[in-house]
Formats: C-alpha cells, structure tokens, sequence
C-alpha cells in the first residue's frame, strides 16, 4: 500500500512537471503550483533550518519557493530521479545566496559585549605587553570556553562580500570561489540521504518495515523481535539480511 502510494507519488510529480513544459499557460502555472504545495513539507523543513539567522521564516518559504520553480524548470524528466532530491540543492542554494546578497547577518547582543570584552582585553594586553594574546588566554580573562570567544570574535570582525576580489586585486578572483561550502554541502547530502533512504523504505513489504522499525528504531534484539512479531530468530535474522541488501541496492 505504502509503495504503490510512493510510485503513484512519483508518476503524478513526473505528470505534473511535464504538465509545466507542455500545457497550456493556464495548466502550467496550475501544474507548478501542484508542484510547489505537494512540496511544502520539504520547503518547510530545510526554512527552519535557517530561521536563527535574521530572516523572517515566512520570508524563507518565498525564497525557497524561488529555488523549488528553478528545480521545475530545470529537472531533468530522462534521468529517473526523485524530483524532491533534486529539489534539495537548488532551494538550499536559493536561500544561502538571498543571505549573503541581503548583508551580513544578525549578531546577538550577548556577543556583541562578550565580542567587545575581549577585544579590549587584547589590546589591553598588546598596548603594556605588546604581544598579542592567544584566544585561550583572552577566554579565561572575560570567564568563557575558547569556543565562545572565538565565535563572539569572528562576530566582531568586519562583514566582508563574498563578490569582492581576494588580495586586493582588481582582477583578482572573488572570494566565494575560494571558500568551500562544506556545512552547505553537507547539510544538503544528510538531508538527501534521509529523503532517499525514506523513499526505498516506502517500497518495501509490510513485514520488512515492521522488522526495520523494531531493530533499528526501537533498538530492539533479533530474539525481542522474533517474539513481537511471533516469528523465529532465525527468521528475523534472514529477513534482516534481505532488508539490509535491498536497501543497499536502492541507496547506491
């Protein structure tokens, strides 16, 4: 029941994404609008994710929406992919690109005074010692980890774009392409990885999602779980198997 929901799920997104290419104008903006309220879970969930940055949440969802209508456009339907995976990179992207357009983000007012202690506490230090000071030395003057102070530090320095160019030269490369995004990319591969690791759990039987959740999710033994589902251990172990190589095969 659940898989053939999946399928139906994935041949309607197929349906629709066509829809948006070749319909009429009318059909299309529906189609696309299917398209972007079938998705609102997933726009919703990767908005949250920045919602501690300065940015109204709801302002979020329009941005995210922008990256989802670049996904509809630019999907690929001779690829076989899952549109939601797709979807992912380009409404991280979206939303990452709108925050460092729009200007620096927010610093708390916490930081902003532990940020400032400690810059007087260095200059302190460099004016009657004239060394400067290590961020150990400089946590354990205001009473904060290294941590703390390293952050309300970063906070403090000077906002600098990402379009500008490195070393000071005019025909220099920006800086953007020298930094790698590693939370971006990472952020977006974990989340990938749950909606695709959901997807292969959709298409198997009963039985084996009901042996998945209790192992897996609830923690429980093969013998604790042979007796739930009254089945042999034996059993449970070569189901088990099938479970672990049949998800392999759909997530590689």
């Amino acid at each position: 029941m659940v898989r053939e929901k999946a399928e139906r799920g994935y041949e309607e997104n197929l349906f629709l994404i066509e829809q948006t290419r070749q319909g009429s104008e009318r059909e299309r903006e529906e189609a696309t609008a299917e398209l972007i309220r079938r998705n609102t879970g997933l726009l919703r969930s990767i908005a949250l994710r920045f919602c501690d940055r300065g940015v109204d949440f709801e302002d979020l969802l329009q941005i995210g929406t922008i990256g989802m209508i670049k996904a509809i456009r630019s999907f690929d339907l001779s690829r076989g992919t899952c549109f939601s995976t797709y979807a992912v990179p380009l409404i991280f992207g979206e939303i990452r690109r709108h925050m460092r357009d729009e200007g620096p983000i927010k610093v708390g007012r916490g930081y902003k005074r532990l940020g400032t202690a400690l810059l007087n506490a260095r200059n302190r230090i460099l004016s009657e010692e004239g060394r400067e000071a290590s961020i150990s030395e400089l946590a354990a003057l205001c009473e904060v980890s290294p941590e703390e102070a390293a952050m309300a530090l970063d906070a403090m320095s000077p906002v600098v774009s990402l379009s500008d160019r490195a070393y000071g030269e005019e025909e220099g490369v920006e800086i953007g392409s020298l930094i790698p995004d590693e939370e971006a990319s990472g952020e977006i591969e974990r989340l990938s990885d749950r909606i695709a690791l959901g997807q292969a759990i959709a298409k198997m039987p009963e039985n084996w999602r009901n042996i998945l959740t209790l192992r897996y999710y609830r923690n429980m033994t093969q013998q604790q779980v042979a007796e739930r589902l009254r089945l042999s251990q034996v059993k449970v172990s070569r189901e088990e198997k099938k479970i672990l190589e049949f998800l392999r095969g759909e997530l590689t």
